[in-house]
């Protein structure tokens, strides 16, 4: 099958011409294939001759399969033969041609378009910094406190603002018992204003074993029109209690918390270790705002078929998430975000484009690089090396993490990231602005270049997984001349 490639800018239209002897090819391929669904008089279904079939059904029973399989194989081909095409929609096949002599159909398709470069060296940006404060390593502290706080049964005092109660109680109105009024065993945290105003409150001071009525009023906007506004009493009775007590800081404490002997040497670890984070968490802002000013200096036309796949892959994967917790997409968008599917879709289009233009923009930097031998492609070693430490991570063997699905492309992807990345920290700089001398009530800046350190992050898209480029599945055509989305779409 000949096929001529026309190529313009976001787009290719390839012209295919079957000549007589593949198209009686493809119609007796399109008879083999659907020969079991046909019931012919006089024969068996599956078993009735092609001419057979054609005078019973009309001579061209079989030629809306034999354009999808001339196309199927037209497409693959061109594609194989064509590694430069890389499609990002669904082609459209129409038909030229079609008589006895030859037939002739097109297939156009929208494919990745082309990126051009802008300044990806000697770029000057703002450094970052993170400062740890008292507060902080305070707030940490507390944290772990939080952690380790210790519940202590109430036995010799009264119940205090704070203590969590198991309790039971009845309520009536007007001396009359109310539905949802009564329950047995219920956990209640004094102060956490779960219950109607004045009933928490009127438990303080009672003794663990206590029975009381408390009188209290529903508030007028209750959501049970029986009850808003009534007077009610409540017969409570608190069967037992617990108050929840943070550890001293103290050496106790510290030792509780790790291979520490004293608080300070503790409360030191806590800021070193907030330190560190706060260290990597510059690197990692610094590396995000590096790769965005690469993608801001480069220029691509998008097409909005490439931001609506990317749309698809974030809700399908948003999808994914949520029912992990058994939640439904719609549900979340509705209630949670109070929004539907298209308007979650609009609101995300941008963000969507960023996406996409990042990811277009890195894997043409990334080549660009490659061929000017600046990073050079992951090496078998390094592959290895980094299925050794995903292994170790994961507690499972290299091997077992190379089954897995598209590994080796993930981990070649990982490998090249890191290059990219680290590659732009050492090419471009940081610089840091310091508040000096006052003029005239203004302050002034000055910058000061700073060296950074090699980054080992994975490039990422807007916060996004790296997505490969992937070539569209083979189409299919109707009657009309538009294709059908493949099976394997």
């Amino acid at each position: 099958m000949d096929y001529k490639v026309e190529k313009s800018e976001g787009k290719v239209k390839i012209t295919y011409t079957v000549l007589p002897q593949e198209w009686e090819e493809e119609v007796n391929n399109a008879y083999l294939k659907n020969k079991n669904r046909f019931n012919v008089p006089g024969f068996r279904k599956g078993h009735a001759p092609k001419k057979t079939i054609e005078n019973y059904y009309g001579k061209g029973v079989f030629f809306d399969d034999a354009i999808n399989l001339c196309v199927k194989k037209g497409y693959s081909k061109a594609l194989a033969e064509n590694e430069d095409i890389y499609p990002v929609d669904e082609p459209q096949v129409d038909i030229e041609k079609f008589n006895d002599d030859e037939i002739v159909f097109t297939i156009s398709v929208i494919v990745k378009p082309t990126v051009t470069l802008g300044e990806y060296t000697g770029i000057k940006l703002d450094k970052v910094e993170y400062t740890v404060k008292q507060d902080d390593v305070k707030n940490a502290i507390e944290q772990d406190r939080r952690i380790h706080v210790r519940k202590l049964e109430i036995k010799d005092r009264a119940v205090q603002d704070g203590d969590k109660l198991v309790i039971d109680y009845t309520g009536k109105v007007d001396g009359v018992k109310f539905e949802g009024g009564s329950a047995k065993n219920q956990e209640l945290v004094i102060g956490s204003k779960m219950f109607i105003p004045g009933f928490e409150e009127q438990l303080i001071g009672m003794n663990i074993g206590e029975t009381k009525d408390i009188s209290v009023k529903f508030p007028d906007d209750y959501h049970a029109k029986n009850l808003a506004g009534k007077d009610a009493v409540f017969t409570v009775t608190v069967h037992s209690g617990v108050t929840e007590e943070l550890p001293a800081e103290n050496n106790d404490f510290a030792q509780e918390m790790g291979p520490y002997e004293t608080f300070e040497e503790y409360k030191k670890d806590v800021k070193k270790r907030l330190t560190e984070n706060a260290k990597n968490r510059a690197k990692i802002q610094e590396e995000n705002d590096i790769i965005k000013a690469v993608v801001a200096n480069a220029t691509v036309d998008i097409p909005e078929s490439m931001v609506e796949t990317q749309l698809t892959y974030d809700l399908d994967n948003l999808a994914y998430n949520l029912s992990q917790s058994k939640i439904k997409l719609e549900d979340y968008l509705k209630y949670y975000m109070g929004m539907s599917v298209e308007e979650y879709k609009k609101n995300r289009h941008d963000d969507a484009l960023q996406t996409v233009k990042t990811r277009l923009v890195l894997e043409q930097l990334i080549k660009e690089l490659e061929d000017k031998k600046l990073i050079e492609p992951a090496s078998d070693k390094e592959i290895d090396e980094k299925a050794e430490e995903l292994a170790a991570k994961n507690n499972m063997t290299a091997e077992e993490i190379k089954k897995l699905p598209e590994a080796a492309y993930n981990i070649r992807n990982q490998i090249t990231s890191d290059k990219l990345v680290k590659f732009l920290m050492e090419n471009n700089t940081f610089e840091k602005k310091a508040k000096t001398v006052k003029a005239e009530g203004e302050d002034e800046t000055k910058s000061e270049k700073t060296s950074e350190p090699k980054a080992k992050k994975s490039v990422k898209a807007e916060g996004e997984n790296e997505v490969k480029s992937e070539k569209a599945s083979e189409p299919k055509t109707k009657k009309s001349t538009k294709a059908k989305k493949s099976d394997n779409e």
